[in-house]
């Protein structure tokens, strides 16, 4: 006979007797804990906290002793029995990624504090005592799957957080009334509770990530999570404006990811401990419901596409002069890198795939932009080395002058390219902070399009110069007949580069010819009106 199928990721409790409306137990403290840290007093103080990023994991730096002594291994076959037994209650556990944490089967909480400390021990024994008391005095039923997590904070011995866990709804929740800008991630217009769901299932997600030991892993959960990849897959093929956060490459690994573990969780599987597999399901179950809350999954404003703002105050405004002189002056690029980058950066929110692809664009430029920049230096040494160059003032001055620009622009190129494989390239936090820095400057982020466009406007400047340089020359020291023949090609040469930069900031000569007659007509009208004198 086939077992029941688990319907939760809810650690099992191994009980003789079927559970039929089971109390949560009252959780004791362990009187030995108490004898060991006799005439310690503690005043618990319980903090609520998220799983992230308060659970503050990797960022405890614990560090080891520096010795360089080789350890001695006794004789006979190797016991770790005492370092793993359990520990007033509390068992030991290895997070697949090495993190070592426990966990009280009888209480059901889990904890990252070391409780082999016997003060600790004490503290995390009371602060479990005050949140269950806590719970049942704001009148919450604890149904049997409900987890408990504690954090030791470090502002002080008597300060705790703690957060309980819902596996049947699949939320996190607390015994008071907690607003949290941790909880938000940045996110401003939440009003429904049906929309703060979707942080509270990622915050579910990022808990089971943090303790995925002696769970199995439900058939439901990973056939809803390769549906939700499938789509995502689906959606990264057929639109530009997918609002997948990963990239096609990505989703398609996920989706070979999901489909071995599909394969693996056959019927005498399915009730195994298998933490490995349900740590690689809540960490992309995370970051979907992430995804769905970020856009406001099943709210009236929801955003369908990843161009979509939600908020009117990042409606585009007409743009300042001095950015429309800039965008002139810099032959249209800031427009260009203006609209790149309100593409990559919605609402205060990165979009990560198309930032990859960004940064992959910008570096191949600017090794091309080094690399025209190089050559058009040697071109200047060597045009100033020509003879009678040296006769002609204005033609040195703007040599000069395109040297200077076409080195601006290697060296502009090579700072850029530093600074974004330093820090910028696969971080999406530090890529969040830096545009949040930039949003925040005078100009916004048309300063950053200011920015990313100097190395190609300094090379066009700096090829401008010299044109202007050679023409100089030719105008000045060719005859008539040289001068007849490069005339018109001079002409047409300028017009041909002229016309992609006026076109650029969307100033066209049939918009000048539109112009033209709508002003004579109603110069030829106010002439017909006005009465002749006699």
């Amino acid at each position: 006979m086939t077992a029941p199928e688990a319907v939760t990721l809810a650690v099992p409790q191994f009980l003789e007797a079927p559970i039929t409306n089971i109390q949560f137990p009252t959780p004791e403290l362990n009187q030995e804990s108490d004898n060991a840290a006799s005439g310690h007093s503690f005043d618990i103080v319980l903090t609520p906290i998220v799983p992230e990023p308060q659970v503050s994991r990797y960022e405890r730096n614990v560090h080891v002793q520096d010795k360089d002594e080789p350890f001695e291994v006794k004789k006979g076959p190797l016991d770790c029995s005492e370092e793993l037994a359990v520990v007033a209650g509390w068992e030991p556990l290895t997070h697949p990624e090495g993190a070592s944490f426990f966990y009280h089967l009888s209480k059901r909480v889990f904890t990252d504090a070391d409780v082999r400390n016997p003060e600790t021990v004490v503290r995390i024994g009371k602060a479990v005592e005050k949140a269950y008391e806590e719970a049942r005095n704001a009148s919450i039923s604890l149904d049997p799957s409900i987890e408990l997590v504690l954090e030791l904070m470090e502002k002080g011995n008597e300060e705790c957080g703690y957060y309980f866990v819902d596996h049947e709804k699949r939320v996190i929740f607390w015994f008071q009334d907690h607003k949290s800008d941790l909880l938000m991630c940045n996110i401003r217009g939440v009003e429904r509770k049906s929309h703060i769901r979707y942080a509270l299932e990622s915050q579910y997600w990022r808990h089971v990530e943090l303790f995925p030991n002696k769970r199995s892993l439900p058939k439901d959960v990973v056939m809803k999570l390769k549906e939700i990849v499938m789509h995502a897959h689906a959606e990264n093929i057929t639109s530009e404006t997918c609002l997948a956060p990963f990239a096609a490459d990505e989703v398609a690994s996920m989706l070979g990811l999901v489909d071995l573990l599909m394969n693996s969780d056959t019927d005498d599987s399915v009730h195994k401990e298998r933490e490995h597999s349900v740590w690689i399901v809540a960490r992309l179950m995370r970051l979907f419901c992430n995804a769905k809350f970020v856009n406001f999954c099943g709210q009236p404003g929801a955003r369908l596409n990843v161009d979509q703002s939600l908020y009117r105050e990042s409606i585009t405004r007409p743009k300042r002069i001095f950015l429309r002189l800039m965008n002139v002056m810099l032959f249209g690029s800031p427009d260009a890198q203006s609209k790149a980058l309100h593409r990559i950066w919605v609402d205060d929110t990165i979009v990560q795939p198309r930032w990859k692809n960004f940064i992959d664009r910008l570096t191949t430029e600017w090794n091309g932009y080094t690399i025209f920049s190089t050559v058009m230096l040697a071109v200047d040494i060597s045009f100033l080395g020509v003879s009678f160059v040296q006769a002609q003032p204005s033609a040195i001055i703007l040599t000069y002058l395109s040297t200077l620009c076409a080195m601006g622009s290697l060296l502009v190129s090579l700072i850029l390219a530093g600074q974004v494989n330093d820090s910028r390239r696969g971080s999406a936090e530090a890529v969040a902070s830096f545009m949040v820095g930039m949003s925040h400057s005078m100009l916004g982020l048309e300063s950053l399009a200011l920015m990313l466009s100097l190395p190609f406007a300094l090379l066009i400047w700096g090829m401008t110069f010299f044109a202007a340089a050679l023409s100089t020359l030719i105008f000045r020291t060719s005859g008539v007949v040289a001068i007849s023949i490069t005339s018109p090609v001079w002409a047409s040469v300028f017009i041909l580069v002229t016309w992609p930069v006026l076109a650029a900031n969307d100033i066209h000569v049939s918009h000048l010819r539109s112009w033209i007659i709508e002003h004579v007509s109603i110069t030829d009208s106010s002439a017909v009106a006005t009465p002749s004198l006699v």
